[in-house]
């Protein structure tokens, strides 16, 4: 299936907020129960793209929308500033495609560009097919919370895997390069 990657808009909010409306009520990705509004999601992407973290779409030769990913803050604490949290979600006839690893992979690269350092994966569930995907993208497992979340009558697992960014740990950040406004140093 042919697909472009582009930046999300405003304008897929109704088809973002679908299809994270399906993974919420059939999936274990994400440990939210009841799936937010379209406002609320809105509300979401516009405070993190506000605050500089990349947002890509995934669209096919029609422009509807197959799936997107983002990164934001792994956490609020300023020395945790030059790491990043990925998430991706897929409409359900777009799985398996090679959709969501060429989304991680440019997200990948546009979390490089701008200066940030390692990269998460809290992968819900420890679902088996986006653990292989992250791990086929260079992430490590470095953690699993057993029992973490409580998700369709049944405990789930959550995977921690992170994959370094440009130079990693190797070097002191460029405090010049970080574009976004989340952190105050």
């Amino acid at each position: 299936m042919p697909f472009l990657l582009r930046d999300a808009t405003l304008s897929d909010l109704p088809a973002i907020a679908e299809i994270y409306r399906d993974s919420v009520l059939n999936g274990v990705a994400s440990y939210e129960i009841i799936p937010p509004s379209e406002a609320e999601m809105t509300t979401r992407f516009c405070a993190n793209t506000s605050s500089g973290y990349p947002y890509i779409a995934a669209v096919d030769q029609n422009g509807a929308l197959l799936g997107y990913a983002y990164a934001s803050a792994f956490r609020t604490r300023p020395a945790y500033r030059w790491m990043v949290e990925d998430s991706i979600y897929l409409a359900p006839a777009a799985r398996g495609l090679g959709i969501g690893r060429a989304l991680l992979t440019a997200l990948i690269s546009r979390c490089t560009q701008l200066g940030f350092r390692q990269m998460v994966a809290v992968i819900g569930g420890a679902h088996p097919a986006s653990i292989a995907l992250h791990r086929a993208l260079g992430f490590e497992e470095t953690g699993l919370l057993k029992g973490s979340g409580y998700k369709h009558g049944r405990w789930l697992d959550t995977m921690i895997m992170q994959r370094p960014l440009g130079d990693g740990k190797d070097s002191d950040p460029d405090p010049s390069v970080y574009p976004g406004t989340l952190f105050e140093v």
